[in-house]
């Protein structure tokens, strides 16, 4: 008999289908796993989402959560390895498991680790939103979540991506020019440069100094007496 989790990985594995099928004619969008316990925020969520044009699969648990990643630790579990998730939202107070103890379950796998995960509570405690952004939530949302939140987040996944991309294509152009660089052959058509002239010694230098310095002998010799003329 099959149990609930194995279900609910083969209702997510024909998710999954249809929704791969249905995004490969479309532009590619941002997909988003919401997860709350709650039934009416979990809507709103999703809903928000939607309208800002992204993909969402929403759970109601941190346990349902991991199993739709894989990461429920049965062997019997279905990988999800062809589909990507972009960003994570998830509740902090859900019965079971918190979303504290479900953002640290995520940044502990190797797969996940680099997928930003927010968290998002009804209730505005420091000590709390401290503790989850140092274990590595990108940010800390107070509930009601509202469109502007999630355009923001849209917003800064995109330029992630984007970044990310320009990145990668300018470290291969810069890496491409060193190594053309590094190989290009020097011109055999220009002229090798004149040798620089010899040296002078210093003792001819002195000589030279001093030969021009030097008076000459009429200036030193003494002058003559004058003849009277003769009557």
């Amino acid at each position: 008999m099959a149990t609930a989790g194995e279900f609910f990985r083969r209702h997510l594995s024909e998710t999954v289908e249809v929704f791969d099928q249905s995004s490969s004619s479309g532009s590619q969008e941002l997909h988003v796993l919401a997860v709350d316990d709650s039934h009416v925020d979990r809507k709103v969520i999703e809903r928000l989402l939607k309208i800002s044009s992204c993909k969402v699969t929403a759970v109601e648990s941190g346990t349902r959560a991991l199993q739709f990643l894989g990461l429920d630790g049965e062997q019997s579990s279905v990988g999800f390895d062809g589909l990507k998730v972009n960003l994570i939202m998830t509740d902090y107070s859900m019965p079971g498991m918190t979303g504290y103890e479900l953002l640290k379950k995520i940044k502990e796998s190797s797969a996940f680790r680099e997928i930003p995960v927010v968290i998002m509570s009804s209730e505005k405690i420091l000590p709390r939103i401290d503790r989850c952004l140092e274990e590595g939530a990108e940010e800390f949302i107070v509930k009601p979540v509202k469109l502007s939140d999630v355009k923001r987040l849209k917003d800064f996944l995109m330029r992630g991506e984007e970044e990310k991309n320009g990145e990668k294509g300018t470290n291969k152009r810069k890496r491409q020019d060193d190594y053309n660089f590094s190989l290009s052959p020097p011109s055999s058509s220009s002229p090798p440069p004149p040798p620089p002239p010899p040296p002078s010694s210093s003792s001819s230098v002195v000589d030279d100094l001093s030969s021009s310095l030097r008076p000459s002998s009429s200036i030193l010799s003494p002058e003559r007496p004058l003849k009277r003329p003769r009557l």
